[in-house]
């Protein structure tokens, strides 16, 4: 039995992790941290976990942390993260960590996006975390930099066309629609229900989202040289999923039925890629609680142009389920043990 830690288990993604960990079969859940909520139940902070899981939540102390558990689930903002995963590292535990500190290689990159990373040392063996494109690498990797959601519903959206090829690299324009999970649980006007409601609206436009340098980082490895996209997202009145319709120009001409067969071939064998057949759409609504990221890809024959439409959960496939799904293949475990059900519908 792996014990494992969730470090930040009072924030959404935290609740994720407890809700699908509880029904692996290899894991026990020895420690929860909050400092917001340290000395209360679990299950007083999220009722929804009443008798399935009544840990006591603790305050951060890195030591006392690894000393209950052999592998440590990072749910915690940025900068916060990187303040106790080398004390993590240095005892020996494996962590997966679901904030942006060790998701981008160049420290200095890092730094202009968010502020000066405290263990660039750690970067290099950080390992990005989507099994889809670094399996390999993550099967022996001690530390694992879990995605963006966004950067997931993008970047699996783009490998089959990026690695083969078949599209000019800077000619990609990804919008992108999230639910307002996406924001965490800490209270913003911005995400107030009366601010969202009845809305839907974009943000972060003109690259400056925080999720532009990573998406651009893993695209631009999978096309072979340095690019740049034009990315937006948007926010819409919804609890959970994400939504990206991605456009691109192709070097050659390309057809629907073509490119469907490509992304079947190329997702051969991924469990939580599913292509959809020619003439349909994803849609957030389908992957709902699920590990899941819908694809479909078409031309558009008036243009020419290529789009490509994916959907994820954020907190699931865009978050919480991803994790898992590399806690999995780091310890050995079937990789889709404990993420095998359906989504919620309706």
């Amino acid at each position: 039995m792996l014990n494992v830690a969730i470090v930040g288990a009072s924030g959404y993604t935290g609740l994720e992790l407890i809700r699908i960990l509880h029904c692996h079969p290899e894991v026990a859940v020895t420690c929860l941290t909050s400092e917001q909520s340290a000395g209360k139940r679990i299950s007083d902070v999220f009722p929804t976990l009443r008798g399935r899981c009544d840990l006591i939540l603790e305050n951060l102390e890195p030591v006392r942390v690894a000393e209950k558990a052999d592998l440590i689930f990072t749910a915690l903002p940025h900068k916060a993260a990187m303040e106790v995963v080398p004390t993590f590292i240095k005892l020996g535990k494996k962590v997966i960590d679901l904030s942006a500190d060790y998701r981008l290689s160049d420290p200095a990159v890092y730094g202009q996006w968010y502020e000066a990373h405290l263990n660039p040392s750690n970067l290099k063996k950080a390992v990005y975390g989507l099994p889809e494109i670094r399996r390999a690498r993550i099967r022996g990797a001690k530390l694992i930099a879990n995605p963006g959601c966004y950067p997931t519903s993008i970047i699996l959206g783009l490998t089959p066309l990026l690695k083969n090829g078949l599209i000019h690299p800077h000619s990609i324009i990804a919008d992108s629609a999230s639910g307002v999970t996406g924001a965490g649980r800490a209270a913003k006007v911005d995400s107030l229900y009366c601010e969202v409601n009845e809305g839907y609206k974009a943000y972060g436009v003109g690259g400056v989202h925080r999720h532009t340098p990573e998406i651009e980082q893993e695209l631009s490895l999978l096309a072979g040289a340095p690019l740049k996209i034009t990315f937006t997202p948007h926010l819409v009145p919804m609890d959970r999923g994400i939504l990206s319709t991605i456009y691109a120009a192709p070097l050659n001409e390309l057809t629907t039925a073509g490119l469907v067969k490509l992304y079947e071939e190329f997702y051969h064998g991924e469990p939580f890629v599913r292509v959809l057949p020619q003439g349909n759409l994803p849609s957030t609504a389908f992957v709902r609680g699920s590990n899941f990221c819908d694809i479909a890809p078409l031309v558009d024959p008036r243009t020419g142009r290529v789009i490509i439409v994916s959907a994820i959960d954020n907190l699931v496939k865009g978050a919480s389920g991803q994790a898992v799904q590399n806690m999995n293949i780091v310890c050995g475990f079937p990789e889709t043990m404990g993420l095998e059900g359906v989504g919620l519908f309706p």
